[in-house]
């Protein structure tokens, strides 16, 4: 059932023989675009044959029109197609730095191999060359490591830069290459020499730019009256394995379990509490982010989450379940992998690790039990707002913390002794069954540069 999952097949030969076949096929297309000819390549400088961007737009516009129309019509996830990261400084620089090589060796890394399989001698000196300009660099990196991984961006695209729907900036896309398409046509008039066949130009006639440019138009309409699919279109699509997870309970990790991964120096764990502003200033986990039903598809936060690294695990917490449940199904269904419920949210949070009598006190006619899978009402009566300030917000941390006096005579011991409650890193061990279990993202990548 469409939209089609092929990650379950990586690693079988079937389908690296796919990729090759593509790759292959890829280069095939280069080779009789003429771009194995370093004079026609150098050309379009000079603007004397600009058939290379004439090739490389076409390329763009046909993929871009094809790969959202598939998801439009919700034949492809999206969110599962890899898209560069952006670093924007140093990815100018590097264009800057790529282009003067283009000019001077004639090539490109993609056009190179092209001209290298087909034994040309400049192609296979300018592989050479790049293969030592990779090792220069990687001996090197460390010295402007911080420059390098500078003005990150994440999965940025097009529509996210201009603030329009995906067909809007298709058809925009569409338009520019249909100009650039024109004015390539008179920079090659004007300064290549074409040649006249039978008194008409070499290249198609006006009807038939036309009918190109009509189609192309009525399909950037069609995505712009079918738009792309909804967060709900995109639920659908994973509802049966994820309603499936949500009734064994597969995905609700016990708060102890939390504190244990916290613990852990190889993981980077990642909590987003579904609350109020109110509710989250009362009381929050240490180092917690506050986000709201309506941000779970914000392009920003679901790009941020989409980047993070294997070792992330991301933990939604509500005050109960209901909300970051909400927002668990809504994260998932665009991408976003090693996603866990807190069991029983804040409200559970709170009878694990609980908070001295002076700081807050559970509200009378709760029952404790009950609310674990409960509502949203935070069910706790907090008499000054401590924030992440509290050793309940850190129980896996280890240092002293003032603790109420109210609460330390709670805990006089006989003969007028007291007892200490337990600060950061002492929190009581608690048994639990393990639930997390962190799935590795499978990147198929690839390009000309």
């Amino acid at each position: 059932m469409a939209p089609f999952n092929i990650t379950p097949h990586a690693g079988v030969v079937a389908y690296f023989l796919v990729f090759f076949l593509l790759g292959l096929g890829f280069g095939v297309v280069l080779e009789l675009s003429g771009f194995g000819d370093s004079r026609k390549l150098a050309a379009q400088f000079y603007l004397r044959d600009l058939t290379v961007i004439k090739v490389m737009f076409t390329g763009i516009v046909t993929a871009a029109i094809l790969i959202h129309l598939a998801s439009a019509f919700q034949l492809l996830d999206l969110s599962r197609v890899w898209v560069n990261p952006t670093y924007l400084v140093p990815g100018i620089v590097g264009g800057l730095i790529m282009g003067v090589g283009f000019i001077v060796g004639g090539f490109c890394p993609g056009t190179s191999l092209v001209a290298a399989a087909t034994l040309k001698l400049d192609g296979i000196m300018f592989v050479l060359g790049g293969l030592v300009g990779v090792f220069f660099f990687g001996e090197t990196v460390h010295l402007f490591e911080g420059w390098w991984q500078s003005t990150y961006l994440g999965r940025f695209t097009l529509p996210d830069w201009l603030g329009l729907p995906t067909g809007v900036t298709i058809l925009l896309l569409v338009a520019m290459a249909l100009g650039m398409f024109y004015l390539a046509e008179i920079a090659e008039a004007r300064f290549g020499n074409r040649q006249v066949v039978q008194g008409r130009r070499a290249f198609p006639g006006r009807r038939a730019l036309l009918v190109v440019a009509g189609s192309l138009a009525a399909l950037c309409f069609t995505l712009i009256l079918k738009g792309q699919p909804s967060v709900e279109d995109r639920w659908s699509w994973i509802s049966k394995g994820g309603d499936r997870q949500l009734a064994g309970r597969e995905i609700f990790v016990d708060p102890a379990e939390v504190v244990d991964l916290r613990r852990d120096l190889s993981l980077f764990v990642r909590i987003l509490e579904v609350r109020s502003e109110a509710d989250y200033n009362l009381f929050h986990l240490a180092g917690s982010e506050r986000i709201d039903i309506d941000s779970t598809s914000h392009p920003v936060l679901v790009r941020s989450l989409l980047d993070d690294t294997d070792n992330t695990i991301v933990f939604l917490a509500g005050n109960g379940e209901q909300d970051a449940v909400e927002a668990w199904k809504r994260l998932r269904a665009q991408g976003v992998l090693n996603l866990y419920v807190i069991e029983g949210g804040i409200n559970h949070w709170l009878e694990v690790y609980p908070v001295g009598p002076c700081v807050a006190q559970r509200i009378e006619g709760t029952d404790a039990s009950a609310e674990v899978r409960g509502g949203e009402t935070l069910r706790y009566r907090f008499l000054a707002a401590v924030g992440e300030q509290s050793p309940s917000a850190h129980p896996e941390v280890a240092r002293r913390e003032y603790v109420p006096d109210c609460a330390m005579a709670s805990l006089a011991g006989p003969a007028g002794s007291v007892a200490s409650a337990f600060t950061g890193g002492n929190a009581p061990r608690r048994d639990y069954a393990k639930k997390v279990k962190i799935q590795k993202k499978t990147v198929a990548k690839g390009g000309c540069g």
